[in-house]
């Protein structure tokens, strides 16, 4: 029988987990995992766990899965020993206790890592990516002291919009001056900026961090216009890297992450697959490789590797492009993606309906994204449409008609 070796207790390990035994797979099946935790979902560590009372329940209410139900399923779980290294000719993972597991496929879903700090004074500095991570900054906020967030994307966001809420000055600080264009493009970026001030948080776009010195309670952020910002906290997330150190001399092709084919085999393995946040895939719709951090596409690619392996290749991986964040009492949706040689129509307004859409076209001026906020019915429409290949102008039309 085919045993089935996945690496990374993440949501996407998870669900080929899952998967696997839901489509009849009887063979042996084996989770390895960094982390001593249960596999758990990553979105609330940065939305409503820092604000949680961190109960048993709490905790529990972000698990993917028990381990009542691992046994169920007969896995065998591997939870606190990372991977270290990969024998594709021998089929072998190498795991940090000196032990050996042998498989007849592998499913790399190790996700990412936080791209590490370049400011590491004693103590004061954290950033986001475990759970671990999220009950230490959720210690911090408790105290309601103030707190710099060093980068101005979703997670950043999501973080500075908990401190806030627990009562925390809180101060943003990103290169760009518009940083969160680059996620739902530049037509309603600056409505989420002003969002954030309005809560209270301040903003120093367009302004880098140079340095943070002293320790927790008593920090300086530094920043290159010379301004210096006390905090008691920081927390810096400026993006990530993916997991693949451990596949070092394994023959994979690693370039920004695991490099796959359209059935997200890995290139230098058939036996080998990756998904979620490692994998780098030929994307149909963009004509280029991507990496996507997105809780959907983790999903989407761990069940597609299970079908592959339990059925047989299926058609080629196609992406459901879906994130959404929430900001506050607001709630931004994208699907598909915006393409910065193509153009936009908005729909809507955030300030006089308190909602809007923006359809992207690209260079061709064929439809290719859709972003909303406060507006779930214009994005499941948009979703619809988009998936049936109509055009543009005809997308945009139907969601005036919801106004």
């Amino acid at each position: 029988m085919i045993h089935v070796v996945i690496v990374g207790a993440s949501l996407a390990g998870t669900r080929a987990v899952q998967g696997l035994r839901a489509l009849g797979h009887t063979g042996p099946v084996t989770l390895v995992g960094a982390e001593a935790e249960l596999p758990y979902d990553r979105p609330p560590l940065s939305k409503s766990l820092l604000t949680s009372d961190w109960s048993a329940a709490a905790v529990d209410g972000v698990r993917l899965i028990t381990a009542a139900e691992l046994d169920q399923l007969a896995v065998t779980v591997r939870l606190g020993v990372a991977a270290v290294a990969l024998d594709t000719a021998a089929r072998l993972v190498r795991l940090a206790d000196g032990t050996e597991v042998a498989y007849d496929v592998l499913v790399i879903a190790t996700g990412a890592a936080a791209r590490p700090s370049p400011w590491n004074p004693g103590s004061g500095v954290y950033q986001l990516r475990t759970l671990d991570d999220a009950r230490a900054i959720a210690a911090r906020l408790a105290r309601r002291e103030p707190v710099v967030v060093v980068g101005g994307g979703f997670i950043g966001t999501e973080i500075a919009a908990a401190a806030a809420g627990q009562g925390c000055p809180v101060v943003v600080v990103d290169p760009l001056p518009e940083p969160m264009a680059r996620l739902v493009g530049p037509e309603i970026a600056g409505s989420l900026a002003g969002l954030h001030l309005r809560n209270g948080v301040r903003t120093r776009f367009g302004a880098g961090v140079v340095g943070i010195e002293g320790e927790a309670g008593a920090l300086t952020v530094s920043l290159d216009t010379g301004e210096r910002l006390a905090a008691s906290t920081a927390v810096v997330g400026i993006g990530s890297v993916p997991a693949v150190e451990w596949l070092a001399g394994s023959g994979l092709k690693l370039d920004n992450g695991v490099v796959t084919d359209r059935f997200l085999r890995a290139v230098g393995a058939d036996d080998v697959y990756a998904v979620g946040d490692v994998a780098r895939w030929p994307h149909s719709g963009r004509g280029v490789e991507v990496r996507a951090e997105h809780w959907t596409n983790a999903g989407d690619q761990a069940r597609y590797v299970a079908a592959a392996i339990v059925t047989g290749t299926p058609d080629p991986y196609e992406s459901s492009d879906y994130v959404w964040s929430d900001q506050y009492d607001w709630k931004v949706n994208a699907v598909g993606w915006r393409d910065p040689e193509g153009s936009t129509v908005v729909i809507g307004s955030l300030d006089d309906l308190g909602k809007v859409a923006v359809v992207h076209t690209d260079a061709t001026g064929a439809p290719c994204g859709v972003v909303t906020v406060n507006w779930v019915r214009a994005l499941n429409q948009a979703r619809r449409r988009l998936m049936a290949g109509e055009s543009g102008a005809t997308i945009a039309e139907a969601l005036r008609q919801l106004l």
